[in-house]
């Protein structure tokens, strides 16, 4: 089996944060100027300043970095992201703008800052007293307003995969970091009720979301991102605890998250990439979604869940995404953001274009299968 080449991989990833510290707002909305009207076109989604989950995930990606490399580069640059956000003015509280407090829980754990701790405290006991919720107490899958950053667009009764990423793995942190127990049993809670009405049994995949008010899976679709969240979000989730999580819980999400890995490397292309719907070989191969299943993957073999059998997957799926790295470090082949769909060809249609989030979740990835 060939190794992966680590100078490339440190090369591409230069290039990548490289790309995504300097994203062209207006440049790149420019190069899909004639898909405005098309399915997945958010003007959120491009550039690195707003306050919304793209930005938020490229912002964990960024600290992860540090961790791994053991370098402080890019300490600056969040600090000064977050402090002009915070003077700017947020944008609405929802499931998808908490994503980048994520990142600030362990920026705040370097620079101690007042103010970044006072927003995260006030933002999870927002998420425990006032975050609407779902029947058996889900977290509702409230997301901004296209176009209104301080309105919201509720999705009544609706929880989505993409939930645990963008707001369980905050209130988790910060219950573990403060000691507060309350918010460690919700967000438990929330991984359980979200395997228990998303993971579908006969595949090992995770359908895109349920709805209570029509008790169904929309279309039941394995759609790639949406998988992708639950790949490397409940690794993360798990190592927050350092070994003190719940047994039968960790037990349980553990096998959860193998059967769904067994299942992935069934569906991966000759490529190394995943369709982005996982069993529908005619839809398009999609690199944000197989950045963050490769980052999983990788993440569960250094963790001892998944053995060494695992890494000829996991070499193939980080070739794919270097091939899809231009000279400039954009990240191609990214699909837009994805609202939930009642059939296949809603998520085939999802325009193609670069995003904040391509760039973000091959950072994951890269930064995973430096030290794999």
């Amino acid at each position: 089996m060939q190794k992966l080449d680590l100078n490339e991989i440190r090369e591409k990833l230069s290039l990548v944060v490289d790309k995504l510290l300097n994203l062209d707002e207006a440049k790149e909305e420019t190069a899909i100027k004639d898909c405005r009207e098309a399915v997945g076109y958010f003007k959120r989604d491009f550039g690195i300043k707003e306050w919304d989950w793209p930005q938020g995930i490229g912002l964990y990606g960024l600290m992860k970095l540090q961790k791994i490399l053991g370098q402080e580069d890019y300490i600056e640059f969040l600090i000064h992201w977050y402090k002009e956000n915070m003077k700017q003015g947020l944008p609405s509280r929802n499931i998808n703008t908490t994503a980048p407090l994520l990142a600030l829980v362990d920026l705040n754990e370097l620079e101690k800052d007042m103010a970044f701790e006072a927003l995260c405290i006030d933002w999870a006991n927002w998420i425990m007293k006032c975050l609407p919720r779902t029947e058996e107490g889900g977290f509702q899958h409230v997301t901004s307003a296209n176009g209104d950053r301080l309105g919201v667009r509720l999705n009544e009764n609706e929880m989505w995969i993409d939930t645990l990423f963008m707001t369980v793995l905050f209130l988790n942190k910060m219950g573990l970091n403060y000691n507060r127990q309350d918010w460690v049993d919700e967000a438990y809670h929330q991984i359980l009720i979200h395997i228990k009405y998303l993971y579908d049994k006969n595949s090992g995949l995770f359908y895109h979301g349920w709805t209570f008010n029509e008790r169904n899976n929309f279309g039941g679709i394995f759609w790639c991102r949406g998988n992708s969240w639950f790949t490397v979000g409940i690794l993360e989730y798990m190592e927050m605890f350092k070994g003190t999580m719940n047994s039968g819980i960790r037990q349980l999400v553990t096998q959860t998250y193998k059967a769904q890995v067994q299942a992935l490397i069934k569906l991966q292309s000759k490529s190394g990439l995943w369709h982005t719907v996982l069993d529908d070989k005619e839809s398009y191969e999609e690199v944000s979604g197989s950045a963050a299943i490769a980052a999983g993957i990788i993440k569960g073999i250094k963790m001892g869940i998944l053995d060494d059998t695992y890494l000829e997957c996991a070499y193939a799926a980080v070739r794919g995404i270097l091939k899809n790295i231009d000279e400039e470090g954009t990240v191609l082949h990214v699909s837009g953001g994805t609202g939930m769909g009642y059939d296949k060809e809603h998520y085939k249609n999802i325009l193609i274009a670069p995003m904040a989030y391509g760039q973000s979740l091959t950072i994951l990835a890269l930064c995973e299968a430096i030290n794999i």
